[in-house]
């Protein structure tokens, strides 16, 4: 349920009222925007009378939400979440970024890699220091080995970094040692545990949709993390499993403008791992970006042949300075105020 504050209602009202509804045993989410202000009540809410609330003196109206996320949905929180990932960039509400780098970190050519991201426009910098791999034979990353490596490439190049945690064990080394955004990949979007142990930090989490979940599974994950206390959550569609076997994965385009219909979280498109193949991923990195994302996860090797892990799907630098001249055309098209009511 959410409560519309009439705009002529003081601080002071709004704290008792707050107080009054948290009184009774409900959690609250309040979202001051810039032109209305909204209490999300959170709870068995058909224990409140909503004829009652509309009676107060502040309330200006009160709707009932039927989905079962409620920090995550937009209907409690209308305006556009920004996310600051550390070292002044920002993404959602109109800033967009791109994450880019190697899919594992690998060694000393981690900064040959993110110096020609960072070159190509790329903002942040990602890579994997632990991986979830298919096989226990593969490669499972370097570990805090790999974690130092890509803080060594931050400090260099004044960017945030972004790297998957697996075990909820490992989240306070995470935060310890400073990494900006911690990455819940696909295979542990509902690894519940994971999920409460990052939101009771503070650290931006950039979650993942499961192989073959659907739109509300991933917004209800998000729900997890935010339930927990950390407002920092940025959703990424990543491709989910289908009959289709031409590629890795069918990349979902159509969740991108859903999730930003049904939340005011920050949404990115991952086309590296929607595709898995070289020659696919910048045309889905177009589309994803045409169709509204906040940002893109993309996939660059110096040497694709040589990765350690998924180079069938990494552009070289070459590929990614290209596709950014391109994305930053359709940026320009698609946020382009045409004048158009």
């Amino acid at each position: 349920m959410i409560a519309v504050v009439k705009q002529t209602a003081t601080e002071e009202q709004l704290a008792h009222f707050v107080s009054w509804i948290e009184g009774r045993g409900f959690k609250t989410h309040v979202s001051q925007g810039d032109n209305e202000t909204i209490v999300g009540i959170i709870g068995d809410t058909t224990q409140i009378d909503p004829f009652l609330l509309e009676s107060m003196s502040i309330i200006e109206r009160v709707q009932r939400v039927s989905e079962p996320f409620k920090k995550a949905n937009r209907k409690f929180h209308p305006e556009d979440t920004i996310v600051d990932c550390g070292h002044g960039v920002l993404i959602g509400g109109g800033h967009f970024q791109v994450m880019a780098g190697p899919c594992s970190v690998e060694g000393q050519n981690l900064i040959q890699i993110a110096v020609a991201c960072k070159e190509a426009g790329a903002t942040m910098l990602r890579g994997g220091a632990y991986k979830p791999r298919t096989s226990p034979y593969a490669f499972q990353g370097m570990g805090e080995k790999g974690l130092d490596l890509l803080l060594e490439a931050s400090e260099e190049l004044d960017m945030p970094i972004v790297s998957e945690v697996m075990d909820p064990r490992d989240v306070q080394v995470f935060v310890d040692k400073g990494i900006d955004v911690m990455q819940i990949g696909a295979r542990n979007s509902q690894n519940f545990t994971l999920l409460k142990e990052v939101g009771k930090t503070t650290v931006p989490v950039l979650l993942k949709r499961g192989i073959a979940g659907t739109i509300d599974e991933l917004l209800m994950a998000a729900e997890y993390v935010m339930s927990e206390g950390n407002p920092n959550v940025i959703l990424c569609e990543r491709g989910i499993r289908s009959f289709e076997t031409r590629t890795r994965n069918t990349f979902d385009i159509n969740a991108i403008p859903v999730l930003k219909h049904l939340s005011h979280l920050p949404v990115v498109g991952d086309p590296s791992h929607a595709t898995g193949y070289t020659r696919y991923v910048r045309q889905a990195a177009y589309a994803a970006t045409a169709a509204g994302a906040d940002g893109l996860e993309i996939e660059v090797h110096n040497c694709p042949s040589e990765a350690f892990s998924d180079g069938a799907q990494a552009l070289t630098p070459a590929q990614f300075t290209d596709a950014m001249r391109r994305i930053a055309l359709i940026r320009e098209a698609v946020t382009t105020d045409l004048g158009e009511e």
